[in-house]
């Protein structure tokens, strides 16, 4: 058979794969948006079926030797030997796992996920917590599938982050934290800046429809995406042609949701920019979880907090909201939403604390994985963690070790690629602003689309082609540099609190 047939016959497989792992997704947006509660039985009976036919159809012996006849194949283009390698790497991956094993866990998945609702709702984490430790257990037999070297956690961070490992996370924390600490007490001696204008009371449907203002102003194409309401804001991508997004809404807190919906935009910019002619191919797909969280944070962090964006939003945000917002200048509106304060809460935190809450995450599930931690001690050892390191007293479990909504999916080896993500932003937001010096001006003036399109160019139309460090070189010429990151919390922080 020719080159070419059997690529076309790779392509065909791969969209078909791509089909069924879709059709789970769409009904996993509405088990978190719209399932009536009577559903959740055989609605984890439905994604557990698509999860097994998508596993079947990806670790087909035949398609093993489809890949592998491709692979040795010398007449393809660079791109279709790229989708070829990666498609290769995923399929030996998914060999490691059995079809019992697929559906088991994806069962435990919707069980964990269905009983964190009721526990956020009852504020218990014991009511959590049995099936929580059900999926710990699978996620280690997951581990001992995959094989490691060193330390279990290396085989479920590989999922999210090729190549990431305990050591380099353990070192890039060590040399980050205490930069991020010497700074808090820098900021903990000056004057203290005022948010409570974010605490009054920002109506439902007020709020909503500022988010809706938002996405539309950062491009986000309404054609092809929505926004909903969750429990816990997330994006997910059927096609580049169908992304939603969700917020919720504290009535009482403002920046709840508006940076929410800013941080999902990121995540979403990105699925919407990826290229429909890969649908179903490694290079259709986004590059790692952690360049994808650059985008989230770039847009949420290195322009949705910046001075220019509300120096050209703010009088926009006072039409909507006179009365709570309507006298307040935008320099104490600028300091506000970039208030430096432990909380208790990660979606909620300043740039600086926020990474304080991941790496407690971090060490958390660190210790599930090895065995050294219960499930049931999880309370008391947050508690514990975040006395001492952010220096608050954790008094409700919805507002503690239930605020996530990951563990429930079992995402175990995602939380670290959040700080990850903010590496890269830094970094990419700079060469950005190298390359388009009047980048910032742009921004101050509410013109985003020249810096969506290089990141279209540059980072999102590439799909996964590159990993995490080889794209980040083919963008800024080097390797990820934490420098970058801490540099612009010390330049943007001097100015806040007077340094």
């Amino acid at each position: 058979m020719k080159t070419q047939d059997l690529y076309q016959a790779y392509s065909t497989r791969m969209q078909k794969i791509a089909d069924v792992k879709s059709a789970s997704a769409v009904l996993q947006w509405d088990q978190e948006t719209h399932m009536p509660p009577r559903g959740a039985h055989f609605r984890g009976q439905q994604i557990s079926t698509l999860s097994e036919i998508s596993h079947e159809l990806a670790t087909e012996a035949s398609f093993g030797v489809l890949l592998q006849s491709l692979a040795a194949k010398e007449d393809l283009g660079k791109n279709e030997k790229r989708n070829i390698l990666r498609s290769l790497e995923d399929y030996e991956r998914s060999k490691k796992y059995t079809a019992s094993f697929v559906r088991e866990l994806s069962g435990q998945v919707n069980k964990t996920f269905h009983a964190w609702l009721e526990a956020r709702k009852q504020n218990a984490f014991p009511v959590f917590e049995p099936e929580l430790a059900k999926l710990v257990d699978l996620k280690k037999q997951e581990a001992d599938l995959l094989g490691y070297d060193v330390h279990p956690y290396n085989a479920l961070l590989d999922e999210f982050e090729k190549g990431s490992t305990v050591d380099l996370l353990d070192k890039s924390f060590d040399h980050l934290l205490p930069q991020l600490k010497e700074l808090l007490q820098k900021i903990a001696a000056a004057p203290q800046v005022q948010d409570d204008f974010l605490h009054q009371h920002f109506p439902k449907q007020q709020q909503w429809d500022w988010g809706l203002y938002l996405l539309k102003q950062l491009h986000f194409d309404f054609e092809s995406g929505r926004q909903d309401i969750s429990e816990h804001p997330f994006s997910i991508s059927f096609s580049a042609s169908d992304v939603r997004v969700t917020t919720r809404v504290d009535e009482n807190d403002f920046a709840n949701m508006t940076w929410s919906c800013i941080h999902e935009a990121g995540h979403a910019l990105y699925e919407q920019g990826l290229l429909a002619e890969y649908y179903g191919l490694p290079l259709g797909e986004a590059c790692s979880y952690s360049i994808h969280e650059s985008q989230s944070r770039l847009w949420e962090n290195n322009v949705g907090r910046s001075l220019g964006f509300w120096k050209h939003y703010f009088p926009e945000l006072q039409k909507h909201f006179p009365e709570q917002l309507g006298r307040l200048g935008l320099e104490d509106f600028y300091k506000g939403i970039n208030k430096v304060q432990s909380s208790m809460v990660r979606t909620e935190a300043d740039e600086i604390t926020y990474h304080f809450h991941v790496f407690i995450r971090y060490q958390l599930e660190k210790k599930l994985v090895e065995g050294s931690l219960k499930t049931r001690e999880i309370p008391e050892f947050w508690g514990a963690q975040y006395k001492e390191l952010l220096g608050v007293e954790v008094k409700e479990d919805k507002r503690g070790s239930l605020q996530d909504v990951h563990w429930s999916h079992g995402s175990f080896g995602y939380f670290p690629t959040y700080s990850l993500g903010s590496f890269y932003a830094a970094q990419f937001f700079e060469e950005a602003k190298k390359q388009m010096p009047a980048l910032e001006d742009e921004i101050s003036k509410g013109q985003v689309i020249n810096l969506l399109q290089w990141l279209r160019t540059e980072i999102h139309e590439k799909g996964r082609f590159h990993t995490s460090e080889e794209l980040c070189r083919e963008v800024t010429g080097k390797t990820l540099d934490v420098s970058y990151f801490v540099n612009s919390l010390l330049y943007k922080y001097k100015s806040i609190y007077t340094l």
